[in-house]
């Protein structure tokens, strides 16, 4: 008797749409859905102005003010930059590496550890919808990746030690070797910024790199 031929895989299913709101209103009006995100929803304002109020660390940082995600971005696109003089569509990768968490917050490795896949899936639905509205890959190619998460935890390093009370041993053992960096990205990217200020260095960045 001739062998079955074998199922193809069938593609993983979205979640089901439960029957409470699965959307977020923004403060531009736009309203978007975190099932199935339309690119058309995503506004650089409503990035910009939640990732300003969204505490790295889980707001385990010193200093009157949060340690913002916006703040955290912005220091990995320079860091970025500065290692490999990239262009500008890497350099608009870097920035907007954490933008999804304008909408699901800066959740710490070991929780998204505990949650698993599922937490990584809206994530990438959120990635590919902000890339599309940017003019980026939905996908970004793996030495982009590699390049961003480079960066990433040299950041993280940095945050470690200066704002939230790791040792350099600590961090080192986590992040990896820490990064040589100017007095000038010393000085102005590791004070923690007041949210308007966050922002609004947000957006100056971004139409920097989007409109060169």
């Amino acid at each position: 008797m001739p062998a079955r031929p074998r199922a193809k895989p069938r593609p993983k299913p979205r979640p089901a749409r439960a029957s409470g709101r699965a959307w977020q209103r923004m403060l531009s009006g736009r309203r978007l859905d975190l099932l199935d995100p339309s690119p058309l929803d995503v506004e650089i304002a409503d990035i910009a102005h939640g990732l300003a109020r969204v505490a790295r660390w889980n707001g385990q940082t010193a200093g009157a003010q949060i340690f913002s995600v916006a703040q955290h971005s912005l220091l990995v696109e320079t860091i970025a930059h500065a290692s490999a003089r990239l262009n500008r569509g890497r350099r608009l990768a870097a920035l907007l590496h954490d933008a999804p968490e304008y909408v699901i917050g800066d959740m710490i490795s070991p929780f998204k550890a505990v949650i698993g896949d599922a937490y990584k899936a809206v994530e990438e639905r959120l990635t590919a919808a902000i890339h599309l509205r940017f003019g980026l890959p939905a996908r970004l190619a793996d030495d982009w990746t590699d390049m961003i998460k480079s960066a990433d935890r040299a950041a993280a390093h940095l945050e470690a030690t200066r704002l939230a009370g790791f040792s350099e041993a600590e961090a080192t053992r986590l992040f990896g070797r820490p990064p040589t960096i100017s007095a000038i990205i010393e000085r102005d990217y590791l004070t923690p910024w007041p949210a308007e200020v966050a922002e609004a260095r947000y957006l100056n960045r971004f139409e920097r790199l989007a409109h060169d």
